[in-house]
């Protein structure tokens, strides 16, 4: 498969290196254009056998996928370069809020669009994405644009509709985890730790805690229960978690991300 790359910034390149790292593409077979010129290089340099170019029609012309990495407010006038190069490939947009009814109206009748929501920790590999597919494309297609994410973390498959609700869980999620993050370790201050420990340890109690749900599959109220042992110090903070509404708060948080999502894509 030839996979070309429009728009080469952090997500960008996570999503190509990622495919590049799992076997899914060959580095030899990926063409890169970025408007900034040193950012294609960047990363051709970090895939080797990669070829940057200086016209994005150059890169339409010539694959199998285009991956859209732009902003939401480019998007526009690569469609337009992506219809004009009259290639038939897949195009895969990762652009917030641009929705495949717009993707396929921009490329043309009978174009194969899918629409994806990756978030930031893809750049570590351990990312959470989803897509949506278009009405012309096909199973073989879905199962290609799975390949390519599950380079850079797990991948579900959601109808469109569901999109929002992505954005507003695992698109914007990493900043509530964040936030969390510095709360714990904030406590873990206030009680005497040095910052520099507190920190590790909430980090990593995160990162342990969602990596054991993972593997185990337990429900999280389960594994909750495995550490709460009657009049003990687990379910005293519980309490005061209750209390101060932070459950309520985290679902909140994705009501509302999930509705600001809606009024971006209208």
């Amino acid at each position: 498969m030839k996979l070309g790359v429009i728009g080469c910034g952090k997500m960008g390149s996570a999503l190509v290196c990622g495919a590049a790292n799992a076997g899914v593409v060959d580095a030899a077979d990926v063409l890169l254009f970025d408007s900034y010129t040193p950012a294609a290089e960047d990363l051709a340099s970090k895939l080797d056998g990669a070829v940057f170019v200086a016209d994005v029609l150059e890169v339409v012309e010539a694959v199998d996928m285009v991956l859209i990495c732009v902003k939401p407010g480019d998007v526009s006038a690569v469609l337009a370069a992506i219809k004009a190069g009259g290639n038939s490939a897949l195009v895969v947009s990762i652009a917030a809020g641009v929705t495949l009814k717009t993707l396929e109206s921009g490329l043309g009748a009978g174009a194969r669009a899918v629409r994806v929501m990756p978030n930031t920790p893809a750049l570590i590999g351990e990312g959470a994405s989803a897509f949506a597919l278009g009405g012309n494309t096909s199973e073989e297609d879905a199962m290609l644009v799975a390949e390519v994410l599950s380079g850079v973390g797990v991948v579900k498959q959601v109808p469109e509709k569901l999109m929002d609700a992505v954005t507003g869980l695992s698109g914007s999620g990493p900043a509530y985890v964040y936030t969390i993050i510095e709360a714990m370790a904030d406590g873990g201050v206030k009680n005497g730790l040095p910052r520099d420990v507190a920190l590790t340890l909430a980090a990593q109690t995160v990162s342990g805690a969602a990596r054991m749900l993972l593997e185990t599959g337990e429900h999280p109220a389960v594994l909750r229960d495995q550490v709460t042992s009657p009049g003990g110090t687990t379910i005293a903070g519980l309490g005061a978690m209750e209390a101060a509404g932070v459950r309520a708060g985290m679902i909140g948080a994705v009501d509302t991300a999930t509705a600001r999502s809606i009024e971006l894509g209208q």
